[in-house]
């Protein structure tokens, strides 16, 4: 309930966020986009604003900021139907696939995405997505890659690496994520391979847990839980070898941090990771939901100390070329420059 005066739930914002999640919809990007017009209506007056720019919310209300004579910029890290279609991989009840299917506000994001002055994604994969799924034209769509601190991640002198263990960087329940066929390959690899799974997801995971049950393999998976940013640094320099299984990333954080700590990467030919691991010798490609074809890319590096030295150095290499936060802003500005300009 509203603090102070509790009838403010029946104003219209929150009345309908109120209602609508009783039904299991998201209200919450609708409601967002009009409150922000409203404030952003306010602001206007007083304040001068060059551009606009939403991350990925993609209410109808955002169709309004376009009436307050600024130009207006998305961010779409991807769109959400490949969530979508995801999650309806797994098995369900036909009550929670009509939940799912209202949850996702796929056609009034498709319907604003369309209407913006410019979209920026993270990835070409992405890029391709978006136009597919959203219908946006592809000319008015800008790939700036992500970045990262470079500096933390990076490696720590004199570190030990922990023999023989994998890293995974992911929430486990997010079905995507791919840990299913991370945990079915450890059953395909010697017993003293071992695998930290830091997840700082779903507060409750029972997902991963169950599974290490069933395979067998409990005694030889870790489950970190959320962690802090330097302990997540020590954890990447005490693996061996990073494994990214998803089913799809409009980007890849988890493989771009890794490569930065001089890690060598296992990930599947999915979404944009092909772009973040690239074909120059930092890491090692493989199809998705293929839980051999990971076991076998996890072995061929593990018993190969050189192999891991070169695949790590390269790895650490392309993130300095491609992944900085100095060159995903620049990126970003020419986009900016280039919407005021056509803005006129």
């Amino acid at each position: 309930m509203p603090p102070g005066n509790p009838f403010r739930i029946f104003s219209p914002l929150n009345f309908y966020e109120f209602a609508s999640s009783r039904f299991g919809v998201f209200p919450e990007i609708k409601a967002f986009s009009f409150r922000a017009f409203f404030k952003l209506r306010e602001l206007v007056r007083h304040h001068r604003f060059h551009i606009l720019h939403d991350n990925q919310c993609l209410g109808y209300g955002q169709v309004l900021w376009k009436t307050l004579g600024i130009p207006v910029v998305a961010t779409i890290h991807h769109p959400l139907s490949i969530d979508r279609a995801t999650w309806f991989e797994n098995p369900s009840t036909l009550k929670q696939k009509v939940k799912r299917v209202l949850y996702y506000p796929l056609l009034m994001q498709g319907w604003v995405s369309r209407r913006m002055d410019r979209i920026v994604t993270v990835s070409r994969d992405s890029a391709r997505e978006i136009a597919s799924a959203f219908g946006v034209a592809p000319e008015k769509i800008r790939v700036v890659y992500n970045g990262l601190d470079s500096e933390e991640f990076a490696p720590l002198p004199g570190w030990t690496k922990k023999p023989n263990n994998l890293i995974f960087v992911g929430n486990s329940e997010d079905r995507k994520k791919g840990l299913l066929y991370l945990l079915q390959s450890l059953v395909y690899l010697p017993q003293e391979i071992t695998l930290t799974v830091v997840d700082g997801g779903a507060p409750q995971r029972a997902f991963g847990p169950l599974l290490t049950e069933k395979y067998g393999i409990a005694h030889r998976v870790r489950f970190t839980g959320k962690i802090m940013p330097g302990d997540l640094i020590r954890h990447y320099n005490s693996a061996e070898v990073a494994v990214v299984p998803s089913l799809y990333e409009g980007f890849g954080f988890p493989a771009a941090e890794a490569m930065a700590c001089e890690l060598p990467v296992v990930a599947c030919t999915a979404g944009a990771l092909p772009e973040v691991v690239g074909d120059d010798g930092a890491g090692i490609l493989v199809p998705p939901r293929n839980a051999k074809a990971l076991a076998e890319a996890i072995w061929r590096l593990l018993k190969d100390p050189d192999l891991r030295r070169r695949m790590g150095r390269a790895a650490r290499e392309r993130v300095l070329k491609l992944f900085t936060w100095e060159k995903a802003a620049r990126q970003m500005v020419e986009v900016y420059q280039e919407a005021i300009d056509a803005h006129g």
